[in-house]
């Protein structure tokens, strides 16, 4: 190439305007119930400058072993502390990123328009108010949202009323799903699901002290606490994003576990 056509080729390049930098990419792996919420918080402008966030929703337990089992997440947030220990424990955490996201509320659902009235109080007759229907919980096994509600309903004693009358579903959010569709009569889901869904009614809301308290950990996983990774887990416990948690019925920690 003759050097006046290289030197003009050269000139051109650097008058070329700066092109921007790519946001980094983040994949964050979040309890079901996140959903609302989270998918409001990744289209914020103060989020995407960040990362371009892709989310995965599910149960923390199918989402804490997907991480064990190689799954390449950079944030994990999840619904117990129970999850996020089984994990830090086998070395996938890095601990010094971790902290409390948030807070909930567990509360017991209708479809809206179900003429149905019924008080959470140890020995009440819920086998009556869901007569001849079952009442949908998250899996009370493994899925934290079933374990609360498991763990209050035997605090209660009304759990030998229901442990043949119970529909468990792989997540919180299917549990809403069925009594949004009046599938079933009553539904144990959290506070922010029923903010997120017109089509239930909160009946009551389950006694602070039947249950433990309900809290999101989040943390970078293991080998992931890039700068991007903690910028992003910076924005998550700034005012911006807890504004947006506290609207779809979570409540703010930001505590260390």
């Amino acid at each position: 190439m003759p050097a006046r056509l290289l030197a003009l080729l050269l000139l051109c390049l650097a008058l070329l305007p700066a092109l921007p930098a790519r946001a980094a990419e983040l994949l964050v792996f979040a309890a079901a119930s996140l959903k609302p919420a989270l998918e409001e918080i990744a289209a914020l402008p103060e989020a995407r400058a960040i990362a371009a966030l892709k989310t995965s929703y599910a149960a923390s337990s199918a989402l804490a072993r997907q991480i064990d089992a190689g799954a390449p997440a950079d944030i994990f947030i999840s619904a117990d502390l129970e999850w996020m220990d089984w994990l830090q424990q086998r070395g996938q955490v890095q601990a010094d990123t971790r902290f409390v996201l948030a807070g909930n509320e567990l509360v017991l659902v209708a479809p809206r328009d179900a003429r149905l009235a019924f008080k959470l109080a140890p020995g009440a007759d819920i086998a009556a108010a869901l007569g001849e229907g079952r009442i949908a919980l998250a899996e009370p096994g493994s899925v934290p949202a079933g374990k609360y509600a498991k763990a209050a309903f035997e605090k209660l004693g009304l759990w030998p009323q229901l442990e043949s009358r119970y529909i468990a579903t792989e997540n919180v959010r299917a549990a809403l799903a069925l009594a949004a569709r009046a599938e079933v009569p009553l539904a144990a889901v959290y506070r922010s699901d029923a903010v997120s869904e017109p089509a239930v009614r909160v009946i009551d809301t389950f006694p602070a002290g039947s249950h433990e308290a309900i809290a999101y950990p989040i943390a970078a996983l293991r080998g992931r606490d890039s700068a991007a990774t903690k910028q992003l887990l910076q924005f998550l416990r700034g005012p911006a994003a807890q504004a947006v948690l506290r609207r779809w019925g979570f409540s703010v920690a930001g505590t260390t576990p």
